[in-house]
């Protein structure tokens, strides 16, 4: 019942303990080298796998779960396929896009030896202040019920099929259960005030769906709802979960979210276990909640029958996960696929999953571009991978990271350095916008959102250019020389871009596009014949905000007026003008937040994952 960070427990530890599970957190790996070879994970879950079974005291030993925060891709893994996330899939409208994901994504984590990812993550999001918005595939519950079984078989196969959890399958986890996308202010794992028809008819069908579609595992929410922490709430743990919705797998913790029940870290820790978590992920002091567990159930202050049923849900999960098989986890099927990872096939998936996923807001009969053209790239976005990946990425907050950290990956200049040279044109790289004598036939800026994850990511505004006007300067430096501008915005959000908007002749936001983002050069530019190659596919699955504080803003809601609807999505048919938008800024002195919660405590840290200085 204890899952313990790689960080923290060694193989001989989880032996000698016998435990049940091990994670490798955000920014966690073998040897804490984010740049660990394929051959260094399945060493390290061998030893693990060998310690615990290899311990003589027990009959039959339990083979241990190996989870991990798989989100976009195996994304904590050196040379993976990341895939966009979650908020791009959103504008694809693609369930079997999706569905190819989650085999691919499978197919990589298996590869490395591991058993298990905490994906996907079904948030209805109601609030893009919140650091997570990125996670959610919209705001609107149906498009997250299409997708959650779509993900869900594709990491684990068909519930009931002949592959279910066979070779190059890992579990999936529905999670955050349930309301983290309602709480107030978009403060993440702050309070859901909403009612119970809200949180079950918007935000519980996405884990209806995933439940539905046979995922093993359920992942409790660190929010609260009506002031009740979920992860000690007995009723939306056991009687509706378990009980309502017939789910028999198990239920982990979130991230140490057990101790914020109590104070008192072993009344936590029986307060949870009773209200249905099964398994305790311990980012830190797992030994100490091993003893307070034990000393709980001594006291009888967990009965017997509870501990029963949750080992029992762990042991039929590993079974139907084929732990029992013996196998080593370098010596299973899967882990064979030695070119799994990064595959040219997963790659070419993730490629198309950008075309499909931008949104063309605005073009004034610039887009699509000739490929004799003279164009100039400029923005902190254009050659930095590590920003178009965003949070989740090799790190926690996907911070620190540079070229060298993606062998395969392309930044979004490369795919123009591929569309232009050999076609006539020219192509140059200018972060900040400079140029020489000649100026080009059109600027392209890429800009957006640093990466960051979680709470680290909340904000109190929607203001882009209110923390960093250096774009905007750019976009109004071209824009004085009559050169036509064209925006790729990264963002984990809808944000208010007004001013941006304006500068530009054309605006497409790419989201967070993951490694491929040679992706938006092929729909930018016209095809090898000069005709239109990708045409623009992605809507909106999101609502666009008028000013820098229109939030909440939900279609469906009283009074929804956006700037652009859920669904917008311009096509190069289209007539993209849009007029001169206000840019009267109302967020303007409004400070950004520093990561703390509201009641001044931090959010739950994860310190195998310190971020270097940058």
């Amino acid at each position: 019942m204890i899952q313990a960070e790689i960080g923290n427990a060694t193989p001989g530890e989880a032996g000698e303990f016998a435990l049940g599970s091990i994670l490798n957190g955000g920014g966690s790996s073998p040897g804490g080298n984010k740049q660990a070879s394929l051959d260094d994970w399945l060493s390290l879950a061998d030893a693990y796998y060998d310690a615990v079974v290899g311990q003589e005291r027990f009959a039959d030993a339990i083979p241990m779960l190996w989870g991990t925060d798989a989100v976009h891709g195996h994304s904590n893994v050196y040379g993976a396929t990341v895939f966009p996330h979650n908020i791009g899939l959103g504008a694809t409208r693609d369930g079997d896009l999706v569905h190819a994901i989650g085999v691919a994504t499978a197919r990589e984590v298996a590869a490395t030896g591991l058993d298990w990812t905490f994906a996907p993550t079904l948030a209805v999001v109601r609030d893009d202040r919140w650091g997570r918005t990125y996670e959610g595939y919209s705001e609107h519950p149906d498009l997250v019920v299409e997708y959650a079984g779509r993900m869900v078989t594709g990491l684990q196969g068909d519930a009931g099929g002949a592959g279910f959890l066979g070779q190059g399958r890992v579990l999936a986890t529905s999670k955050h259960f349930i309301g983290e996308g309602q709480t107030t202010d978009g403060q993440d794992q702050g309070d859901a005030v909403c009612s119970e028809e809200m949180l079950r008819d918007v935000h519980g069908g996405g884990h209806r769906a995933a439940i539905a579609a046979g995922a093993q595992t359920v992942m409790a929410a660190y929010n609260s709802w009506l002031g009740n922490k979920v992860h000690g709430h007995r009723y939306l743990l056991t009687d509706v979960l378990k009980g309502g919705l017939g789910f028999d797998g198990f239920v982990v913790s979130d991230w140490d979210g057990f101790l914020q029940v109590a104070d008192d870290p072993a009344e936590a820790c029986a307060r949870s276990v009773n209200a249905g978590v099964d398994m305790l992920m311990v980012g830190g002091e797992w030994r100490r909640t091993y003893h307070d567990l034990l000393q709980q159930v001594g006291a009888g202050n967990v009965p017997m029958a509870r501990i029963d049923d949750a080992v029992r849900r762990i042991l039929r999960v590993k079974a139907r996960a084929q732990l029992f098989s013996g196998s080593r986890p370098s010596q299973r099927p899967a882990a064979q696929d030695s070119n799994a990872l990064g595959d040219p096939a997963h790659r070419d998936l993730a490629r198309r999953a950008v075309r499909r996923s931008l949104v063309l807001l605005k073009n004034d009969g610039v887009l699509p571009l000739r490929r004799d053209v003279k164009v100039l790239v400029a923005g902190d976005g254009a050659h930095d991978i590590g920003k178009q990946c965003g949070g989740w990425t090799l790190t926690w907050q996907g911070t620190g990271n540079d070229a060298a950290d993606f062998p395969t990956g392309t930044s979004i200049f490369d795919g123009f350095a591929q569309a232009v040279p050999h076609n006539g044109g020219s192509v140059v790289l200018s972060p900040n916008g400079e140029f020489g004598d000649e100026a080009p036939d059109v600027a392209v800026v890429v800009f957006g959102e640093n990466p960051y994850a979680e709470g680290d990511g909340d904000r109190n505004h929607l203001s882009y250019s209110a923390l960093d006007p250096q774009p905007l300067a750019i976009l109004r430096r071209m824009k004085e020389r009559g050169i036509p501008t064209v925006s790729i915005f990264l963002t984990g959000r809808p944000l208010w871009v007004n001013p941006e908007l304006n500068a530009s002749d054309a605006f497409v936001v790419a989201w967070l596009p993951g490694t491929e983002g040679a992706g938006v050069a092929d729909v930018l530019f016209c095809g090898p014949q000069g005709n239109v190659g990708y045409d623009f596919h992605g809507r909106l699955s999101f609502s666009w905000p008028r000013h820098a504080l229109h939030t909440p803003l939900n279609v469906g809601e009283a009074g929804y007026a956006p700037l652009f609807p859920y669904g917008y999505g311009l096509r190069y048919r289209d007539n993209g003008e849009i007029g001169v938008l206000d840019e009267s800024d109302v967020a303007h002195g409004l400070p950004a937040l520093d990561g703390t919660r509201g009641d001044g405590s931090t959010y739950p840290r994860c310190p195998v994952a310190a971020e270097p200085d940058d």
